[in-house]
């Protein structure tokens, strides 16, 4: 069985204890070194050569997040956040998560048992397997004209890593863009934060989706994830339903309850799957592709997790596959195009 190697990085001695009391408990782990600053953390990295790190956001001279994006921009790999300020729907979450941190854990605060760690092994290991990559600057501005109009409805739907790559697409979104909606594996106070962050660097309007709001052009609207999924309505205008029930593809918000949910106007969607682990999405990408819809896909080369994407690919679910960069801008090559003339 494959050990994977970790470096815990935490200013407390005590907490960095606690972390390697719980890990070493896991055979799937092991931890080669500790550093309680980002110098000793870069030359620990440097050194030990380690597979996944446990990294704290508050650390003397220089913060988690700002050690985060330098290690991300000169030496990739998988990072935990681990902290007492990325508990659920905060915003240094979202920012880390932003920065390619893989994971968000929060640390128990005074009196609490160490339920925030029960799972902190499974994160390590999970993140450890990702596939991390050098980070491009990001097109900051949509490369677009005013004059373009869009025919059809988008549909997002990602998981591992795609809080970037969410980003990364909608970035190149214009003001006037196609209604798009958007489903992302996240607990609900998390899908609050992102949706503010996304609604202040990005041009169109975004937010989470009500029930019941149309889909409106210069709009993204994403799953507000809790008991609902995020669907399509059957009435001729397209409306938001929130449907509450049971996990679908193991997930809730799911995106193949989304992507099922359009298949009945699947002439006029435009579907891409992005990063993520799993398999949810895939059906609902092969059915909209079967039923006439445009479907794109995550390059394997760009995933963090090359697992939704795959799985839809093998479906057959996939009709192009795109860098993430380019993401953004096949999508809405494709929205541009009338429904009759694209079936010609």
């Amino acid at each position: 069985m494959k050990q994977y190697r970790v470096l815990i990085v935490d200013d407390s001695l005590t907490m960095r204890r606690l972390i390697r009391s719980i890990l070493e408990k896991d055979s799937r782990v092991i931890v080669v070194a500790e550093a309680g600053t980002a110098r000793e953390a870069r030359d620990a990295v440097n050194t030990y050569k380690p597979d996944v790190i446990s990294l704290d956001v508050e650390m003397p001279n220089m913060s988690g997040l700002e050690f985060l994006e330098r290690l991300m921009r000169h030496r990739p790999m998988p990072v935990v956040m681990v902290s007492t300020l990325t508990k659920k729907g905060s915003s240094i979450a979202i920012k880390a998560l932003s920065l390619g941190a893989i994971e968000c854990v929060e640390k128990p605060r005074l009196g609490q048992q160490n339920d925030t760690f029960s799972n902190l092994a499974d994160s390590i290991v999970m993140a450890a397997q990702a596939k991390i990559g050098l980070r491009p600057s990001r097109q900051l501005t949509p490369r677009v004209s005013a004059k373009r109009s869009f025919k059809r409805i988008c549909l997002l739907g990602g998981s591992t890593g795609a809080v970037d790559a969410l980003e990364r697409v909608l970035i190149r979104f214009p003001a006037n863009c196609p209604p798009t909606l958007v489903t992302q594996h996240m607990p609900e106070p998390f899908l609050a934060s992102f949706a503010a962050r996304l609604n202040q660097i990005v041009a169109p309007k975004v937010s989470l989706a009500q029930d019941g709001q149309s889909l409106l052009p210069g709009t993204v609207m994403i799953a507000p994830g809790g008991n609902f999924h995020l669907n399509i309505s059957k009435h001729h205008d397209y409306r938001v339903t929130l449907v509450k029930g049971p996990t679908v593809s193991g997930h809730r918000p799911s995106v193949d309850s989304m992507m099922l949910s359009a298949v009945h106007a699947a002439p006029q969607i435009v579907a891409g799957i992005l990063t993520g682990m799993g398999r949810d999405g895939a059906k609902g990408m092969s059915e909209l592709r079967a039923n006439g819809a445009k479907t794109l896909g995550q390059s394997k080369e760009t995933c963090v997790v090359f697992g939704m994407p795959k799985v839809a690919g093998q479906l057959g679910g996939i009709e192009k596959w795109v860098d993430i960069d380019n993401f953004g801008d096949e999508m809405l090559a494709l929205a541009e195009i009338p429904v009759r003339a694209a079936a010609l």
